[in-house]
């Protein structure tokens, strides 16, 4: 997960975390083949040898992951580089510590916004993360990345859907038919999900995946993920696992008004990296430890030795503009004081909810794209860590609780954390480890209190969420948590103020309801020494993730090599795999959508 206050930001600490919002897409079709690992890594030598314009001088607003990678990019081309961030480094993608946690020489109990989730879809980021240098990893941190054994769908009721993970590297065969046959197999594991339904989610989906971009830009931008799927004729099954749970999990938003092109794109990708085609690893990878001792303290680390310099505890309060250029940035040091500081160029990395009330109305003028970001729109996904005593059985990755009123995601993190034994490391020697949840849903009333999660106490929204798990995983006689397992918890302190008529969340994700493709900006701007960053720039992957964070910094990073002419190497862009077999049938739907006429398979 990964939103911020003023810049994007983490603590610093323990870590762990995940992109969660892709979570359930993995899942509709994991087990239905394997993923064939890809590298898209520029030659570190090519990177280092073109010095730009006599170390010219950049300021970047935010130290999320967009703010990272664009220090990291241009600190690599001989720029002189300063971060100014407000709270810590990573972003929410951060991990943090417990307060007052730690006893007996022990380190606080590793807490964080939401859990690490770094699918093999992700090529950017991994990319960034082998040049993050590890002791012992020759892949630098990439190699702290490990695949989970399974998915599984905790039913409320029912038996828990297991998908298997595994992991061959072997392209599979690509027709229509064979992905007809992947997806039924995959849905018709779902206990009562009716056939006919699951032939005909089947079809949808090819109906999109042989949709040309036109298509997917314009009609299928325009059309609710329920109103492509016809949702509301469906099964309370069906409306749950594929129009709920998929819209509310993954981009954290109303399957009633998702945009089927962010949805459709995001379930394409996971297919093809079920199928083996252009995955850089398993569907579902997981850091091996905390994030910020796995990822973001080596990444600091190494962005000090090429001279980056960081400014903690500086918040970001408005941009000064003379009508041409951005002549400075007014921001706030750790005591309050305002001053503005310059440089040649600006990157603005804070989450977008945060950026808009930096930008002037001259900013905006000068640029319209600054002002459609007004159009964005965000909301709450937010974790929350239960500490126990005694392992859960039964749980060996991912979960997704399906039938839960604040549709939960979470995992169990110590199995995957082979370096660290809770009860030595973390805490008071009692907890063993940590199930870090996701609450996608702040909205809904849950089942003790009648409440949404923002009208309850913490205290509230705590034995809230514990009992929707209990509910989720607890089922057909067994007993996976209990009571007597629960030592402690921890809700993230970004968000505030709930159970009062004011709540708020620092650290809101961005939603992709219909329309919202045509108002995401560049990195660009038509102001020629400010640059924007975060994962609500347009990217190649439409959705507010950790790859397109990082995405974005390396288009601001190329946008400014642009403007100054560099000789630089430019920094690589990945884009989402697109299968050369569908090639002649979106050109054919190319032709369809020009006239008028619906995609070949769409039969309604």
């Amino acid at each position: 997960m990964e939103r911020s206050g003023t810049t994007a930001s983490s603590t610093s600490g323990r870590n762990s975390g995940s992109t969660r919002r892709t979570f359930v897409a993995g899942t509709a079709v994991a087990g239905a083949a394997t993923a064939l690992g890809l590298e898209a890594a520029v030659p570190a030598a090519a990177r280092a040898g073109a010095a730009p314009a006599a170390g010219q001088s950049v300021v970047v607003l935010g130290g999320g992951v967009a703010g990272l990678t664009a220090a990291h990019e241009l600190a690599e081309r001989g720029f002189r580089v300063t971060l100014y961030e407000r709270r810590a480094l990573g972003g929410k993608a951060r991990s943090m510590d417990v307060p007052d946690s730690a006893r007996g020489g022990r380190g606080p109990l590793p807490a964080e916004h939401g859990f690490r989730f770094i699918p093999g879809i992700y090529h950017n980021l991994p990319d960034t993360m082998r040049r993050i240098p590890f002791p012992g990893n020759p892949h630098g941190v990439w190699d702290n990345l490990v695949a989970p054994k399974e998915m599984m769908f905790a039913r409320t009721g029912y038996e828990d859907l297991r998908l298997p993970l595994p992991w061959s590297g072997t392209p599979q065969q690509l027709t229509l038919d064979a992905l007809r046959r992947a997806l039924t197999g995959v849905l018709g594991t779902f206990q009562r999900l009716p056939a006919r339904e699951i032939a005909y989610f089947a079809d949808r989906l090819v109906t999109f995946l042989t949709s040309c971009d036109e298509r997917r830009n314009n009609q299928w931008e325009a059309t609710p993920w329920w109103t492509f799927t016809k949702a509301g004729q469906m099964s309370y099954e069906y409306q749950r696992i594929l129009a709920v749970g998929v819209t509310r999990n993954i981009v954290a938003t109303k399957a009633e008004e998702a945009s089927t092109r962010t949805v459709g794109s995001l379930l394409e990708a996971f297919v093809f990296n079920a199928l083996g085609r252009g995955a850089d690893g398993p569907l579902d990878r997981i850091l091996n430890a905390p994030t910020n001792e796995a990822w973001i303290d080596p990444w600091v680390a190494h962005l000090r030795t090429l001279g980056v310099e960081f400014q903690l505890g500086w918040t970001l309060r408005e941009f000064a503009y003379d009508g041409t250029k951005v002549t400075g940035a007014v921001v706030e040091d750790p005591g309050g004081t305002r001053r503005t500081v310059s440089a040649d160029h600006y990157v603005c990395a804070l989450p977008v909810e945060h950026a808009r009330p930096t930008w002037s109305a001259a900013m905006r003028a000068a640029d319209p794209q600054l002002a459609r970001c007004d159009k964005l729109r965000t909301d709450w996904m937010t974790g929350i860590q239960f500490y126990l005593t005694e392992r859960p059985d039964g749980v060996h990755g991912h979960f997704d609780c399906i039938d839960s009123p604040w549709s939960l995601t979470a995992i169990a993190q110590a199995e995957h954390w082979p370096h660290h034994d809770f009860r030595t490391d973390y805490g008071d020697g009692t907890v063993v480890d940590c199930l870090s949840v996701d609450i996608s849903e702040w909205d809904k009333p849950g089942m003790l209190y009648g409440k949404t999660a923002k009208q309850c106490t913490r205290e509230e929204v705590a034995r809230e969420v514990w009992a929707q798990l209990k509910a989720s995983v607890n089922d057909t006689g067994k007993t996976v948590l209990s009571d007597g397992k629960l030592h402690s918890w921890f809700l993230d302190p970004g968000v505030s103020g709930i159970g009062t008529p004011d709540p708020r969340n620092e650290d809101e994700l961005l939603i992709h309801p219909v329309g919202t493709f045509h108002n995401r900006p560049s990195a660009a701007t038509r102001i020629p020494n400010f640059y924007l960053a975060g994962d609500y720039v347009a990217v190649p992957i439409d959705l507010a993730t950790m790859e397109g964070a990082n995405t974005s910094g390396r288009l601001a990073a190329n946008a400014l090599l642009e403007r100054v002419g560099s000789a630089a190497p430019r920094c690589s862009v990945a884009s989402l795999y697109s299968a050369p077999e569908l090639d002649l049938l979106k050109r054919d739907d190319r032709f369809r959508y020009r006239l008028g006429l619906p995609n070949i398979f769409d039969v309604g």
